[in-house]
């Protein structure tokens, strides 16, 4: 029987995370704020891999969260572990939308996935910025296309 293909293929950055059992809430399944962190999880790794932490050291110019919404697939359960991408799939002038896809390895499945804003932010000021065009090279290079 053939393989499904893995659904995280074109994700850049792949996170994997053991499932804690004080992740579970009183219905003992994870709480749906885990997921968050596990997006957030790899969001950081991202930013990290193209040299945004470099720029927010230096510069004091990074990104500050401005929206995530989650739609919860299938509930989660201890013991497992997941596997969260996260990829870019448009750049604004100011803000850019990342994707993430949770996976369960227990489930071998999608169990979750969200959408969220990100706007450039001048940490000194407190004000967006536009995107660099150092961070938009760096974006479309790892991403491996244009993306607006």
């Amino acid at each position: 029987m053939p393989t499904a293909p893995d659904p995280l293929a074109d994700f850049p950055v792949v996170v994997a995370l053991p499932v804690q059992w004080g992740d579970q809430d009183a219905f003992l399944h994870v709480n749906n704020t885990v997921y968050l962190k596990w997006c957030e999880s790899a969001r950081i790794a991202y930013v990290d891999r193209i040299g945004l932490s470099e720029s927010m050291a230096r510069d004091q110019i990074g990104v500050i969260l401005a929206a995530l919404a989650c739609n919860y697939r299938k509930p989660v359960t201890y013991p497992d572990a997941i596997r969260c991408g996260a990829r870019i799939t448009r750049l604004g002038r100011s803000s850019l939308t990342m994707e993430h896809v949770i996976t369960s390895d227990a489930q071998g499945t999608i169990v979750a996935d969200a959408h969220s804003t990100l706007v450039v932010f001048d940490y000194r000021r407190q004000i967006p910025e536009p995107i660099p065009d150092e961070i938009r090279q760096a974006i479309e290079a790892f991403e491996g296309r244009s993306l607006g």
